[in-house]
């Protein structure tokens, strides 16, 4: 037994040792986070469990380590009851892909297990065949029988010491699930049996394998373990390999001792006092990991040329790699869905608020009918092809928009539409049902008001739509999608910004497929609806096809006489809400979005607006301080006046009203002009600066290649602000500043053209 590495942990905080729990709960259930090489887990089975006493006879001297006081890690509360994974929907039995046998471990434990899996298709086992009760029995006799070291090693025995009183454990048996791709299409699921002892600090991952006769095995080559300890009253994680020099690393699911001493001790140690739990779900919950895996691999191939010839302005790694993902989920979801019916025919669909159409492009092309509803088209929407079917038009919740067709309505990012996506699909037909993708914050007419200050905007948000989902009568399901998404990473060589992929496992999604109730309900079920959307603006709309409801009291007082205030107000929404209905709309007050996008980066607000704004802001900054000569940077033989700096706010309470009022209408505001004004204004947390390009002239020097021949393709194309408005002009002479001085400086402004697959 060695030891691969350890790490204080100072909790300030006094999170541990419940936080170490909530540290190891992420590395089983998402081992992803850290190991890129992941795709995800599948928790199979759980159950509670015992070790039997061991005993300082058999074992060989110096098994390890000195310890320290037993129990000393498990002093404090128990991981949450039911643990990471627990429940009908993680530990459901799926068949999937298993795992050709692997080196043979010394002296191996032998456990027979009930039945041999079915070998009907090449690499395929029957993983609900695993009996954890009758395996971890079986492994546990073994164990007392004659494998002392490992024993001790479960326990955290130290060698000559006194027995040590079996504990309770949690015995998790997960399957461990690598990435393929077209490097290692082949990489196979590898099952672990992962033993917590909570009262000892210990967590033990014991690698299962099985022979061609169907018995399993542990593998001890592989046998690792976290514990947490402490020490004159100091924390400390480390991790524990059972015999290292057999230790056998596959660069996927075991990586080298190295990897787990240095990188997963860090990011244990760092989870244990920083990580708080998250209110999702495990990431892909509802469907077969190894099938996501193949599928988005598979769809990424066939559609990465998309990237090439995106016409849209938005970013194409972005939105193609997003939709293939989502794609990906939909397709392995529906043909487990197929397969539980007993169906046939694929799925047709519905997607509404479309955008660029690739998501129906993806699902189209894999053989589901379907189509998109968007009001606006894109210029993607010509490279598709006719197989695509892609529609503009604007969609209000309505008697005329629903689809009694289609198997499943789609909101992908559906903004405005967002909550009223299970309202279509409940009234389309009995059958339907629907896949949602939350993103920005709307309710049925408006902006979604926050009621909570406890949870996250997000949190909230996703159990607003849910509660729309259970008024519809939908048993409404929650998974978190595997989405990558593209961040800028700083490089530590040149500085510049690169554009990387990484996975953002709280991307949720909500699913409705089966209803609360009998069709026959479905009158009962659909006023039922009307109330919950009418409860939310205080609107009195009919449900479809029915009379509207008799007034309340205080509107028919209002009809009566002369209305005023409240009576005012109720006697306008019952006028609204007749007039929605004879129109046939669910809800008054609902406005699509517009079909011209309108700019509102300060971009399309008029020239001498801006212009008049930047020049009192830049003389706000000169006024704020007169530096000495002394404020030049170094090496500099001229005294430039480079101004103070002021908080945005304080900038703001400088501008007069109906300045704020104009900015205000735009996204961002004031910080959003005067970043847009680059060449006069820097804005760094919160304040700003007049730009100093002498500085600036410096830092172009250890800039790319790239970067630098993109400055040079703008070089004198516009006026030189400084020049003209500041009181010691530029501070650059001619030929080294990047703008014009003068207008016979002036060269033409270059636009890149869009590359194109050859």
């Amino acid at each position: 037994m060695a030891e691969v590495g350890r790490a204080a942990v100072r909790d300030p905080g006094e999170l541990l040792p419940g936080g170490f729990w909530e540290a190891v709960a992420v590395w089983l259930e998402k081992p992803q986070v850290a190991n890129k090489r992941l795709c995800g887990v599948r928790l199979e089975a759980r159950r509670r469990a015992a070790l039997p006493r061991v005993s300082p006879r058999g074992r060989r001297p110096n098994a390890g380590p000195e310890q320290e006081e037993p129990g000393a890690a498990g002093r404090g509360p128990r991981p949450p009851e039911g643990g990471p994974g627990r429940g009908p929907e993680e530990s459901r039995h799926r068949r999937q892909q298993g795992e050709g046998p692997g080196e043979a471990a010394a002296a191996p434990l032998l456990v027979e297990g009930p039945g041999q899996p079915d070998k009907a298709g090449a690499g395929e086992g029957d993983f609900s065949a695993w009996d954890l009760d009758s395996l971890w029995d079986d492994f546990s006799r073994s164990l007392a029988g004659g494998s002392h070291e490992l024993l001790a090693f479960l326990t955290g025995a130290r060698a000559g010491s006194q027995p040590v009183a079996p504990s309770e454990l949690d015995v998790v048996l997960r399957t461990v699930i690598p990435k393929t791709s077209p490097l290692c299409p082949l990489a196979a699921p590898r099952r672990e049996v992962v033993v917590q002892d909570v009262l000892h600090g210990t967590v033990t991952f014991l690698p299962l394998e099985e022979d061609d006769k169907g018995s399993v095995k542990v593998e001890t080559n592989n046998v690792y373990q976290i514990r947490l300890g402490q020490s004159k009253e100091e924390w400390f994680i480390s991790i524990l390999i059972f015999c290292p020099e057999r230790w056998h690393s596959d660069g996927t699911v075991y990586p080298k001792p190295a990897w787990l001493g240095e990188e997963l001790l860090a990011r244990l140690a760092r989870w244990s006092v920083g990580s708080k739990k998250s209110g999702f779900k495990s990431t892909l919950s509802l469907i077969s990991i190894i099938e996501y895996s193949k599928t988005y691999q598979a769809l990424k191939e066939k559609h990465k040329d998309m990237v090439k010839v995106w016409p849209e302005v938005t970013d194409p790694e972005k939105f193609v790699y997003e939709d293939v993902a989502i794609a990906a989920y939909l397709l392995v979801l529906w043909e487990e869905e197929r397969a539980e019916l007993g169906l046939t025919a694929k799925q047709s669909f519905v997607d509404l608020g479309c955008g660029n159409g690739l998501l129906v492009h993806i699902l189209s092309t894999e053989g589901h009918p379907g189509r998109g509803i968007d009001v606006r088209r894109r210029k993607i929407w010509d490279v598709y092809g006719p197989q695509t079917c892609l529609e503009e038009g604007a969609i209000t919740p309505s008697d005329e928009t629903l689809f009694p067709d289609v198997d499943w309505v789609i909101g992908n990012h559906s903004d405005e539409l967002t909550p009223w996506i299970p309202v279509i699909a409940a009234r389309s037909n009995y059958s339907c049902r629907f896949f949602v993708l939350p993103c920005c914050f709307f309710d049925f007419v408006g902006k979604y008001a926050r009621r909570q200050s406890r949870k996250t905007q997000y949190r909230e948000y996703l159990d607003f739509v849910t509660e729309v989902g259970l008024a519809c009568g939908f048993h409404v399901q929650e998974d978190c999608l595997r989405i990558p998404s593209t961040k800028r990473a700083r490089s530590s060589t040149a500085g510049s910004p690169q554009r990387i992929l990484i996975s953002f496992p709280e991307t949720v999604c909500l699913i409705g497929k089966r209803r609360t109730y009998p069709p026959t309900g479905e009158a009962l079920m659909d006023e039922q609806r009307t109330r919950f959307i009418n409860s939310r603006q205080g609107c009195p709309v009919s449900p479809p096809g029915r009379e509207p409801p008799h007034p309340p009291p205080r509107a028919a007082v209002a009809r009566a006489g002369r209305p005023h205030g409240r009576q005012a107000l109720d006697a306008g929404a019952a006028e609204e809400g007749a007039e929605a209905r004879a129109a046939g709309l669910w809800l008054s007050g609902f406005h699509p979005r517009e079909k011209a996008e309108r700019v509102r980066n300060c971009a399309a607000l008029p020239r001498d607006f801006v212009d008049q704004v930047v020049l009192q802001v830049g003389h706000l900054l000169l006024d704020a301080e007169r530096p000495c000569a002394g404020s030049a940077p170094s090496g500099s033989l001229k005294a430039w006046n480079r101004g103070g700096s002021l908080s945005l706010a304080d900038v703001a309470s400088e501008l007069d009203g109906e300045t704020l009022r104009r900015l205000k209408r735009e996204c961002g505001g004031l910080q959003t002009l005067l970043k847009n004004n680059h060449q006069v204004f820097e804005v760094r947390s919160g304040r700003v600066h007049l730009r100093d390009w002498r500085e600036e002239r410096l830092r172009k020097q250890r800039q790319p290649e790239a970067k630098r021949r993109l400055l040079s393709e703008a070089f004198k194309t516009r006026l030189c602000w400084f020049l003209s408005h500041h009181p010691d002009g530029c501070a650059l002479p001619s030929d080294c500043c990047p703008f014009a001085h003068g207008p016979e400086e002036l060269r033409p402004a270059q636009t890149p053209g869009r590359k194109q697959v050859p």
